[in-house]
């Protein structure tokens, strides 16, 4: 890790190298330069979002709804119960008409159409839980099982902990910056005091800074189809997100 935070320091520092311009009448060394800088915060996750999926297969349609349905109003009152503070959101509700395979055909009915009619009809409809109480998640989840599947959960950082981080992350960025602008001053001979810096952009927007995308960490997770006995809590690690800024000070040397 620490090999690789070198060798990223390296070729930044190299970048800036060749951003550097003279603005000078003498034409000596440069006395404007650019400078990228990078910032890096690692924060616990601290909010779970869980979708759960209810689905249902029958000849009688209303059948089949009545029971997605009736599993969906029981899943989100063993979630209330399980976890009030949690915030639940239903989507996705689905109606799809399942037909019969056709039989290869064969000799003068190769080409033949044949009408098809629906033998069954499949309806579903998820459900989003976000929460803060990853404590008691696993019991949450296995009473949710009970009636419905889980289809997918992940890991992230909440709101307040995102803000909670921000000023920690700009912290990291600016110093960052001032280490650079000094390595730089050093390797031209100058006094890092006389660095003004004229411009500092924390969006990294501009030309002389990518506009790249940091991922974001994510850790889903997939569970079978639920059943009516009851559930082992199964077990989750919420894991870690890896907040990430840069910044591009454009300075001067007196």
């Amino acid at each position: 890790m620490k090999l690789s935070r070198n060798l990223c320091m390296a070729a930044l520092l190299a970048a800036a190298s060749v951003h550097a311009y003279a603005q000078t009448a003498s034409g000596a060394s440069p006395t404007q330069i650019i400078v990228p800088a990078f910032g890096e915060v690692v924060q616990a996750n601290d909010q779970a979002q869980a979708t759960f999926m209810v689905e249902e297969q029958d000849k009688d349609k209303s059948a089949a709804a009545s029971r997605v349905n009736q599993k969906m109003n029981q899943g989100i009152s063993l979630l209330h119960q399980q976890d009030p503070q949690a915030k639940l959101k239903t989507r996705g509700y689905y109606t799809y008409a399942v037909y019969a395979e056709d039989p290869p055909r064969t000799g003068a009915n190769a080409g033949a159409a044949k009408s098809h009619q629906p033998i069954a009809w499949r309806i579903g409809q998820y459900l989003d839980l976000t929460t803060t109480n990853l404590h008691a998640l696993p019991q949450t989840i296995a009473a949710a099982q009970a009636q419905m599947a889980l289809n997918g959960l992940h890991f992230s950082l909440s709101p307040a902990a995102s803000k909670q981080s921000d000023a920690a992350l700009i912290d990291a960025t600016y110093k960052n910056l001032i280490e650079r602008i000094a390595s730089i001053a050093h390797a031209m001979g100058r006094n890092p005091a006389d660095a003004i810096l004229d411009t500092l952009d924390f969006e990294g927007s501009g030309n002389y800074a990518g506009n790249d995308a940091m991922p974001k960490a994510v850790m889903m997770m997939r569970a079978s189809a639920p059943s009516q006995d009851a559930v082992a809590e199964p077990s989750f690690e919420p894991g870690e997100t890896t907040l990430n800024m840069r910044a591009v000070g454009k300075l001067k040397f007196r």
